[in-house]
């Protein structure tokens, strides 16, 4: 007999296309080179996600060379194993190394993240460090569910639904995991896919030169594989083979698998002992093969040829993934197993045949008739086979490919749109005679939550730069918020309200810190931008009557709005006491606490990142360039150098400060992303530029507005340039419907504010800009 071993021409290749001949299913996308991240528990460790992750990217490789791999494994710290040449390590158990390694991902720039999910190899209570760990993941979430449980407990419930949250796709391997999902989670076919467990592709019927390769004669071979404890049911399996033998004296049962290791280390081998005990006394010993150790999937599937009944007698019926089952029916096994939940989808219709859990009697009386009727044993072991066919390596690779496809972003805008003016009309069903709403359902305006001071300001800055409205119009809209502004002021208190509801009646009497400072911003840009001189002298005198009430205003970032108000004042007039005094009381606060709190990691005027965070610099800049401070000018650069870069991706990309970070010292996560930031990007960049004219602030500037016309992390187009309106923002699982003011706002004022920058930009190189990048030819008001 020829050893199968030395890889010669009697047994073909292991598995892949060449044992078949197979071709795709479907064809490979047109996408080249993706790269996707790789997380879960990897070879040469020994458990079946271990495995399952080994053969994802294994076979994805093999047949979509497309598509690249970094795996991230993770590790337990008391065994040691060389992984090979492989991206990184993660300590199961280290809550920093998570961090470590979400920082690494998001900085290799990959096109996705591919989860393995099961509780139990995570740290944490019940694993909930994954939680944590994809917090702070920027590219798409792929999230392979290995357990979905029907009756989970509180914790359980509560990190999965997390997970989900967070997952731009979903796939399990059973329609019963995918029904518990929709049941329990809601989770709706878009997000949802199912993609049997894969197998390997290899000839029917080659039992006979298996069993000759291991030894085994003509005898008839039964097997069950895994590593051994009591969820397996062997010992139901050992039970029933008396009555297997008295029928077939030559019967042969290949138990082959090491003893689980946590068993292992628990009680040692006292399990398998006893296993071996109960053959004894039955009188069976002679019958039974142990392969008491843990085979790799090459040498599984050589074991497998050989058997022609595969047992799984799993007393458990929970189980929604087995990977040896969809070996075993790939290579047209028949089975004898209990009903658990893979089993009852893979071996329904006669593929396989079903036992009651812990009945040995049961067990046998199947194997039996199959043993005593070899036609009926044979024609098991072909729609097996035909079965198998689905869930082979290339048709599983082919659904893996395609679920990549389905989560990553869609390409980058083209350049010719960056400069398209907005249209307005998704600004103005906004608005109502008071003002403009704070909130949208979807594009519906939300009445419930009324109107504030800061949607309006900026609204009112808006009408100062817009070119859509005629005269009469543009004077119309600007009396209609700043009316708006002028009633949110308290003289008493001499502060702005900020909240009123639909009824028209304030919430409160002073408004926060920072809608004060917003609103002394919108004054400033209004005293000297504003559609017509009484608008202006308006605007003017209430930003006079206000300077009052910002005296003990220290908040960094109300201070900054205000500074970036008073800047504008002084452009109008350039010896305002008042405005003059806020710049230089502002550009010392926020000077100092730069000084206070920078370090070489971290060149920020605070130890958290919150929203608007480019203002900060911005005003520095400005308190900078008005005041003669260099030293201020240029620590305002430097810490928008920091923050521009902070929130630009490995690949180029506008990557907002995600909301997810406030209050989280020294730490950047990637969402929610706000269209605020880019808007504040853009200016930000605007002042930068006219202090230090270098091409890199366009750049800049521009990269943050492509954001909202799809040039981010999802590729969720936020901005639709016909109507003017935005998106709120960007999830995890893309855009956020809602159509709020501020999002609207963000969006109309950041078009002004890039074309501005462009139309005083001088091109170091490469020709004119206006030119090359049809930009509209109209000068307009810098926003600032």
């Amino acid at each position: 007999m020829t050893d199968f071993r030395d890889g010669s021409a009697s047994l073909p290749a292991r598995n892949g296309p060449k044992d078949r001949g197979v071709v795709p299913l479907f064809p490979k996308s047109d996408a080249s080179n993706r790269h996707i991240a790789v997380i879960g528990t990897y070879t040469p460790r020994k458990c079946g996600i271990a495995t399952f992750t080994g053969d994802l990217v294994d076979q994805l490789g093999r047949f979509h060379p497309e598509i690249a791999f970094d795996v991230y494994a993770l590790t337990d710290p008391a065994e040691a194993l060389d992984y090979g040449d492989i991206a990184g390590e993660i300590m199961a158990d280290e809550r920093a190394d998570y961090a470590r390694t979400a920082r690494a991902i998001n900085e290799s720039g990959v096109d996705a993240v591919w989860l393995q999910h099961e509780y139990g190899i995570f740290g944490g209570d019940h694993g909930d460090m994954v939680c944590d760990f994809v917090d702070r993941l920027a590219a798409p979430l792929i999230l392979t569910l290995h357990t979905v449980l029907a009756d989970p407990g509180e914790k359980q419930r509560a990190i999965l639904t997390h997970l989900l949250t967070r997952a731009s796709q979903v796939m399990v391997m059973s329609r019963h995991s995918a029904d518990l999902l929709a049941r329990l989670y809601g989770i709706g076919n878009e997000r949802l896919t199912v993609i049997p467990h894969g197998a390997p592709d290899r000839p029917f019927g080659r039992q006979r030169a298996f069993k000759g390769y291991l030894n085994l004669g003509d005898r008839p071979v039964l097997m069950t594989f895994g590593l051994l404890g009591p969820g397996k049911g062997i010992e139901h399996a050992i039970e029933a083979l008396p009555a297997i033998v008295e029928r077939h004296p030559d019967v042969v049962y290949r138990i082959v698998g090491a003893t689980h290791p946590n068993l292992l280390a628990r009680d040692g081998e006292s399990y398998r002992e006893g296993l071996q005990a109960l053959a004894e006394r039955l009188g069976v010993a002679d019958h039974i093969e142990w392969a008491n150790r843990f085979v790799d999937t090459p040498e599984l599937l050589d074991q497998l040829e050989a058997c022609d009944i595969y047992i799984t007698p799993y007393p458990g019926l929970q189980q929604s993934t087995s990977g040896t089952l969809s070996y075993a029916v790939a290579l047209g096994k028949a089975v004898v197993s209990t009903p658990y939940l893979h089993a009852k989808e893979l071996l329904a219709d006669g593929v396989g045949e079903f036992v009651a859990p812990g009945s040995a009697q049961s067990i046998a009386e199947a194997v039996n008739g199959l043993l005593d009727a070899p036609d009926r044993l044979e024609a098991m072991q072909r729609r097996a086979y035909a079965k198998g066919r689905e869930t082979i390596w290339p048709r599983f690779a082919d659904a893996g490919a395609a679920l990549v496809e389905k989560s990553v972003a869609a390409p980058r805008i083209p350049a010719a749109r960056l400069f398209a003016t907005p249209g307005l009309s998704g600004f103005t069903t906004m608005c109502d005679d008071v003002g403009i709403f704070q909130h949208a359902i979807g594009t519906v305006p939300d009445r419930n939550h009324g109107y504030c001071v800061d949607d309006n300001a900026r609204a009112l800055m808006l009408m100062n730069l817009a070119d859509g409205f005629d005269a009469r119009d543009a004077d119309a809209w600007s009396r209609r918020f700043a009316a708006f502004v002028q009633d949110a002021w308290n003289p008493d208190l001499k502060r702005f309200r900020n909240f009123m509801g639909y009824d028209r009646k304030w919430c409160e009497d002073c408004g926060s810190d920072d809608s004060n400072g917003r609103a002394i911003w919108a004054l400033g840009h209004t005293a000297v931008h504003g559609c017509n001189e009484d608008l202006r002298w308006w605007a003017r005198g209430l930003f006079d009557a206000a300077l009052e009430g910002l005296a003990d205003i220290d908040s960094p970032r109300a201070l900054a709005f205000a500074m970036l108000g008073a800047a504008l004042r002084v452009e109008g007039e350039p010896d305002h006491a008042g405005a003059l005094a806020l710049l230089e009381r502002g550009g010392a606060v926020l000077d100092g606490l730069l000084n206070a709190v920078r370090r070489p990691d971290w060149a920020w005027f605070e130890a958290v990142l919150g929203y608007d965070n480019p203002r900060l610099s911005q005003a520095l800049i400005e308190a900078g360039r008005i005041l003669n401070r260099e030293d201020w000018r240029d620590s305002g650069l430097t810490s928008l150098a920091w923050i521009a870069e902070m929130q630009t991706s490995a690949t180029g990309q506008f990557r907002a400060v995600g909301s997810d970070s406030f209050y989280r010292p020294h730490e950047m996560l990637p969402f929610d992303q706000q269209p605020l930031e880019a808007q504040a990007a853009v200016d930000a960049a605007s002042s930068a530029f006219r202090v230090d004219p270098a091409r890199r602030w366009f750049d800049h500037a521009t990269m943050a507005y492509r954001w909202f016309l799809g040039d981010n992390d999802r590729g969720a187009v936020l901005a639709d340039v016909a109507t003017g309106r935005c998106r709120d923002g960007i999830t995890p699982r893309g855009a956020n419907r809602n159509c709020g003011a501020e999002s609207i706002l963000a969006f109309q004022l950041a078009h002004y504010g890039v074309i501005a920058l462009a139309h005083y930009q001088q091109p170091e190189s490469g020709g004119d800009i206006l030119e090359s990048q049809r930009i509209p030819q109209k000068p307009t008001a810098h926003i600032r």
